[in-house]
Parts: structure tokens; sequence; C-alpha cells
């Protein structure tokens, strides 16, 4: 693509875009299920990159089977997490100067995210960018999470524009999905995981990390 784009909105994603959770939960949750004594713990965590909380527990029982002690591991996967967190969560390289540009050109923008909302309070609490958002849009909105369109949907709705008019940054393939399915303008910063082929054929550029972003959003869209 080489034409401008006309954009009316920038939705962004949370975990692994604007703050640096996904790397603290898959650490935390591999660590858990290796002291637990589960085989393949950094490959099935790593299948979960970008899903909505329940998928992922869901996932742990298919893999591990109908006697997985998901409350004990959810237990201990808490305490690992909270403790990693404890020192507040890093915010991912160039979110604070998008986000500082957004603010300045006036232009519209929401987290879109697959947490609930109280953890999308959360997160972005201790990243320290809460109140740079008017519109969070959760999982606990809508009846279907990313790889579905819906979150996508929904956001370009309350914000009053089409979903083609809206930029969308993700990490994650499921992410990309999500917004490539609703119409927009699919840009992925690659955190854990790179993209496959089928993943770069529905994004708009990979870039490698916010301040690209915010570089192409200055020359194709005239932030």
């Amino acid at each position: 693509m080489t034409a401008d784009w006309q954009v009316d909105a920038v939705l962004l994603d949370m975990d692994g875009t604007l703050v640096d959770t996904e790397r603290v939960y898959i650490t935390s949750l591999t660590e858990v299920l290796d002291g637990f004594g589960y085989p393949d713990a950094a490959a099935v965590c790593a299948a979960m990159v970008g899903l909505p909380g329940p998928e992922c527990q869901q996932l742990l029982v298919e893999r591990y089977g109908a006697d997985f002690p998901l409350p004990k591991i959810n237990r201990a996967f808490a305490e690992r997490r909270d403790a990693m967190l404890a020192d507040g969560l890093p915010l991912k390289r160039g979110a604070v100067e998008l986000l500082d540009a957004l603010r300045a050109a006036d232009w519209p923008m929401a987290v879109v995210t697959s947490a609930s909302q109280g953890t999308a309070e959360a997160h972005l609490t201790l990243g320290g960018i809460r109140a740079r958002f008017e519109l969070i849009v959760t999982r606990d909105d809508v009846a279907h999470g990313k790889p579905n369109p819906d979150l996508y949907l929904l956001a370009a709705k309350r914000l009053g524009v089409t979903p083609r008019a809206c930029v969308a940054v993700e990490d994650s393939s499921v992410g990309i999905a999500a917004a490539f399915a609703a119409g927009a303008i699919a840009l992925m910063v690659p955190d854990l995981q790179q993209p496959n082929a089928a993943t770069r054929g529905q994004c708009a550029a990979v870039l490698p990390d916010l301040n690209a972003v915010l570089a192409l959003l200055r020359t194709r869209a005239g932030l």
C-alpha cells in the first residue's frame, strides 16, 4: 500500500502492546507449571499469547486433562505474577511518545483488550497511563473476544467512526486476526512471537516498536 490512509481513530491493544505484561504472564505461568511438574510448559504458555483468560484456562485443561488442578494453579500463578508486578508495570518502547502525539493532535483513541475490565484498569494504572484513556473496551463488553472482531467493532461504534477508518495496533496474531476481520488498518508490533505468513498478510505493516507506529502515522495518515 502506498496511498495515504484516512484515519479517524487509533485503537490500541493493551497487554504486550502498550504494557509489557505478556512476558510477566507467560514467565509466571511457565514457572508454576514447571514447578508442578507439568511437561511442555513453555510451548503451552506460548500458545496462550493474545487469548482471553477463560480460553487460556480451557487450553490448560485440554492439554493436561480433566483432573488438572486449575484453582491451585491459578492461585500459584497469581502469587508469582503479583510478585513480579510489585514494582510496577513497564511500558513498551515508544508508548509514551505515541500517546503524547495522539493527544496533542486530538485524535480519538481507545484501548481494545481481551482482558477483563478489572485487569485492564489495574494494568493501565500500574503502567501509569490509565488517565490517558476515556474509552476502554474489554472482554466483559462482548460475547466473543479476539480473534473475533466484536471488540474492534464495538470500539469503533462507541467512538462514532467506521472500523475501516481505524488503525488497530496489536502484538499478537490473535489480535491482528480480530482487527483484520473488523476491517481496520492492522499494524503489528510483535512482542513474544513473530507473525507467520498468514498474519503478515493481514497486516498493513509489521513494525519494530511503537515509535515506528508513530512515524508511520505521521507519513501515511497526517498525524
